[in-house]
This record gives structure tokens, sequence and C-alpha cells, in this order.
């Protein structure tokens, strides 16, 4: 049998361990938290990140998708309503792996996977509510700079140099105030 390109085989052959990723991830769907060991949890979350990606799409193609691979309707409909509406404003990195010690029986490392659906951050709304904001006022704008491409070469040749005077006596003018702030101190 040839080697898996991803590590070896959850203690089976390729058919097993599909199977067996398919009913973590509905197991995580539906429970938004699960304890296993470490390997399946790294071997879960790219499966379930890619199927929440679909899940984000919402088309039907990728529902039917999805439903290829999830047999329960209920917890794809839950997928693509209430996770997928969750993690809308999310990038990647949909699930998270937390280490919880060994299991007592074989000593197996075990971990805590559980998707993450805290908003990105509080500093990230902000950023988006600001380009919000910044989109809504560049419309408003937008006329005058169409304006003032439109003008003939001519004629921002001449206000070139209307710009640059008021520049020169600001330059002159702030030696002379500065003189009087160093007299007072």
């Amino acid at each position: 049998m040839p080697t898996p390109a991803k590590g070896p085989r959850l203690g089976g052959g390729a058919a097993h361990e599909r199977l067996m990723l398919a009913n973590l991830s509905a197991a995580l769907f539906e429970h938004k938290r699960i304890t296993t060991t470490l390997t399946k949890a790294k071997r879960l979350s790219p499966y379930a990140e890619r199927l929440v990606t679909f899940a984000k799409r919402g088309d039907l193609a990728s529902r039917r998708r999805v439903l290829g691979l999830i047999s329960n309707k209920g917890i794809v409909h839950e997928l693509f309503t209430d996770i997928a509406k969750a993690v809308e404003n999310r990038d990647g990195g949909y699930t998270r792996i937390t280490k919880i010690g060994n299991r007592k029986g074989d000593n197996a490392p075990m971990a805590v996977i559980e998707l993450v659906l805290e908003p990105v951050s509080a500093k990230q709304a902000v950023v988006k509510e600001a380009s919000a904001a910044a989109a809504k006022a560049a419309p408003v704008e937008a006329p005058v700079e169409e304006a003032a491409t439109e003008a003939p070469v001519e004629e921002a040749a001449t206000e070139a140099p209307v710009e640059e005077a008021p520049a020169e006596e600001a330059a002159t003018e702030a030696p002379v105030e500065e003189a009087p702030a160093e007299e007072a101190k």
C-alpha cells in the first residue's frame, strides 16, 4: 500500500480514515467541541476547515458536496446556517486544538478540538467600520476629483505656481513666529 501524502492512516485503510474524519467532523459541527486523540484532532482540523469554507460559499453545489461527506442533513443545515454565519468575517482558522494531557488507559495524548465562533477581534471590527465610512464618503468627493481631471492641461500648469506661492509665504512666516517664542524663554 502506498504511503499517504498527509501522514500515516489512523488505524486502518483509506476508506476507514475518510469515514472516521467524516464522523468526527459531524460530531464537531453538532457539539462545537469534541475530545479526541491529538493525532485525530490534527488530521481533523484541515478537513473540518475545508467543510466550513464550503459552507461559507453557501451555494447548492457546495451543499451537495458536503452532503456527500456528511450524511446527516440536520448537521449540514446547521453548518450552512449557524456556523457559516458565525465565521463569515474570519479568513481561516475555524478550529482550535488544545492539548489536555494523556488518556488514563493507554497514555495516548488527548486534545480538545473546537470551532472558533468568536468575532475576529475588536480592532479589526473598528478597521472594517472605518473603511466602510471611508467608502461612503468617497462617492461624495468623487465628482470634485473628476472636475479636476477634466481641466485642460494649460489650466493645471497655471494652478501649480499658485499653490507653491502660499507654501513659500508660510515658510517665511514660520521663523518670524519662532523668534518671539525664543525671547519669552
